[in-house]
């Protein structure tokens, strides 16, 4: 294993890269970990007057894969967002769909695919918007939720246990890096899955974490890393992969379950087992430093990921503000 050129290789990988778009958006926006929301979580958290969080995240996709899956691209409209959701420490309460298409005809799989996975997770969709008179199918969807104590990207600290919780019980979807376990799993599963992330914050266990979203594992981390100030050292020998999956391929891959979570040491052992109850793979991969990079580790080797100092990702700490 040429741990260099593995690093090299994912840090140039569009699904990496593409994260990069944020930064644009935010600073245009003026925006900073600061503004209210706190960008760069996976979800807007806002605080309420009574106590707890409310909380809101959307998501666009990658037009080919609308056009190329347009059911499954419904499914994940749904799926995508949930996650969100449950990684800030919240339950989803309600889902807003924006569809554009040349026709009604040509909408349909991308809609029943949205309706399929929100009667399977349980979340009504209750609005949105609809174009029949585009020239290509595309998709955006947003979510709202509420948390009583919130998962945050902000709150790793050097020392912590990264743990990626992944449920490996799935297969890809043709043409895409996206693994999903969703499809065949009962209903009832899902909805319980998603619940032990609110029930993990509102215990205590984890503050720190973010779903592994685009751009994998490693993708991930970098994003975590950077909003909290820290680095992280992820050991590749101690990454769980599925049965005959690639690493390099699973490291950068967006699987339909799948969260990073940055947990204090004692913590750790209780936090594996939960997951573990409902047969999903839990496993520490690595340590919380504080170096300003992602590290890659094998077999008493090193290479840097990715060195946010030298190259910011999101551009979002909460020590970076927009004149």
């Amino acid at each position: 294993m040429n741990l260099a050129s593995i690093a090299a290789e994912l840090a140039a990988h569009p699904s990496i890269l593409g994260k990069l778009d944020i930064a644009a958006s935010t600073a245009a926006l003026r925006l900073s970990a600061r503004t209210t929301g706190q960008p760069g979580d996976d979800a807007a958290a806002i605080p309420r007057p009574e106590g707890g969080w409310d909380l809101l995240a959307g998501e666009g996709f990658m037009p080919q894969f609308v056009q190329d899956d347009p059911w499954f691209a419904g499914w994940c409209g749904v799926m995508v967002n949930l996650s969100d959701i449950a990684a800030m420490g919240g339950r989803a309460t309600a889902l807003l769909d924006t569809i554009w298409a040349p026709d009604a005809a040509a909408a349909n799989a991308l809609l029943t695919g949205l309706r399929d996975a929100a009667a399977a997770y349980d979340v009504p969709i209750v609005g949105g918007h609809t174009n029949l008179r585009s020239r290509e199918l595309n998709l955006s969807v947003s979510v709202t939720g509420r948390a009583q104590r919130l998962i945050s990207s902000f709150s790793a600290e050097p020392g912590d246990v990264l743990i990626a919780a992944v449920d490996h019980r799935g297969e890809y979807r043709p043409r895409f890096d996206n693994w999903c376990a969703a499809l065949d799993a009962p209903h009832a599963r899902l909805r319980g899955d998603y619940e032990l992330l609110p029930e993990l914050a509102e215990s205590g266990l984890v503050d720190a974490g973010k779903d592994i979203s685009q751009g994998g594992i490693v993708g991930t981390a970098l994003m975590l890393a950077e909003c909290s100030r820290c680095g992280f050292d992820i050991d590749l020998s101690a990454v769980p992969v599925p049965p005959s999956v690639d690493l390099v391929r699973w490291l950068r891959s967006f699987p339909s379950f799948g969260f990073l979570l940055s947990v204090r040491p004692a913590r750790v052992a209780e936090v594996c087992a939960l997951f573990a109850a409902r047969d999903i793979s839990a496993a520490a991969i690595g340590r919380a430093t504080t170096k300003p990079a992602v590290d890659l580790i094998f077999g008493g080797e090193r290479a840097t990921f990715w060195d946010y100092a030298a190259s910011p990702y999101l551009s979002l700490s909460k020590e970076i503000a927009y004149a």
